[in-house]
C-alpha cells in the first residue's frame, strides 16, 4: 500500500514512484463552515474527480497550465507534485454567502467587475482574509508569483464562466489553489468542483453546489449530477 503523505476534508494524498508525482483519492466527506458541520454526500468522490477532469482538462486546452496529469479511476487522479502556495483564492462575479452578508447586499447582485480575494489557507485561524503585500511579507510567494495567480484566476474565471453559461449555469464565485512545481512554475492545483464553487442556474438560481449541503436545502447529490449532465451532455 503506498504511503498517505496528506489527508484533507475531501481528498486524501498517496506518494508514487515517482517522486514528482502524487495520487489524489476524493472522498465522499462533506465540511462546511470551516469543518463545523459534518456529513457525507453519497457518491461525491466520483463525482468531484469527474467534474475536476473535465475543467481542468478545458482549462489546459485554453493555456492553464495544472497539475492534473490523468484519472486512474473512479475516484483517483495522478497529479503533478506541487509546493501547495499557502494561499486560497476566491473569484467573484456574483454577490452570494459571506461577501453578501459583509457587504449588506442580498444575494444575486452583479459584480460591477470580477473580484479577486486572497485568504491565508489555515483553518486554525478561520482562513483570514489578506491581500498581496500580505503574502509576499510573510513570504508565501513572490511579487512575481502572486502577480501570476491573479491573473490565472481571472483569466479561468473568464473560460469557465463563459462555458458554463452556454450551458445555462452561472459561476458565482469559485475557490482555487496553485503551486509550485518540480521547475519552479506556478500551477493550478487541488480542485475546481461544486464544493469549491457556486453554481446557478441561469433561468430559476438554483443552487448546484455545495450550498445545498451547507444550508440543509436538500437534494446535494442531484445538483453534483446535474453539473455532470450538463458539462458533459451524459
Amino acid at each position: 500500500m503506498a504511503k498517505m503523505l496528506y489527508e484533507g476534508k475531501a481528498k486524501k494524498i498517496y506518494e508514487t514512484e515517482n517522486p514528482n508525482e502524487i495520487l489524489v483519492y476524493y472522498k465522499d466527506d462533506a465540511t462546511a463552515l470551516n469543518g463545523l458541520k459534518k456529513g457525507t454526500i453519497i457518491d461525491k468522490g466520483i463525482m468531484n474527480n469527474t467534474i475536476t477532469t473535465f475543467f481542468f482538462d478545458l482549462l489546459g486546452k485554453n493555456g492553464i497550465p495544472h497539475h492534473q496529469i490523468k484519472k486512474l479511476s473512479d475516484r483517483e487522479a495522478l497529479c503533478k507534485k506541487v509546493h501547495i502556495i499557502p494561499i486560497e483564492v476566491v473569484t467573484r462575479n456574483i454577490a452570494a454567502g459571506s461577501l453578501a452578508k459583509k457587504m449588506g447586499v442580498e444575494e444575486g447582485l452583479i459584480l460591477k467587475r470580477p473580484l479577486v480575494e486572497f485568504y491565508y489557507k489555515s483553518d486554525e485561524l478561520g482562513d483570514p482574509m489578506i491581500n498581496a503585500d500580505y503574502a509576499v511579507s510573510f513570504d508565501f510567494g513572490t511579487d512575481e508569483q502572486v502577480n501570476t495567480i491573479k491573473t490565472y484566476a481571472l483569466k479561468i474565471n473568464e473560460i469557465l464562466k463563459t462555458f458554463l453559461l452556454e450551458r445555462k449555469v452561472r459561476l458565482v464565485d469559485f475557490k482555487l489553489e496553485f503551486g509550485v512545481d518540480a521547475e519552479g512554475n506556478v500551477i493550478l492545483a487541488d480542485e475546481i468542483t461544486p464544493d469549491t464553487s457556486r453554481l446557478w442556474d441561469k433561468d430559476t438560481n438554483e443552487k448546484l453546489d455545495k450550498d445545498r449541503f451547507r444550508r440543509d436545502l436538500g437534494g446535494v447529490e442531484d445538483a453534483y449530477q446535474e453539473i455532470i449532465k450538463r458539462l458533459t451532455g451524459k
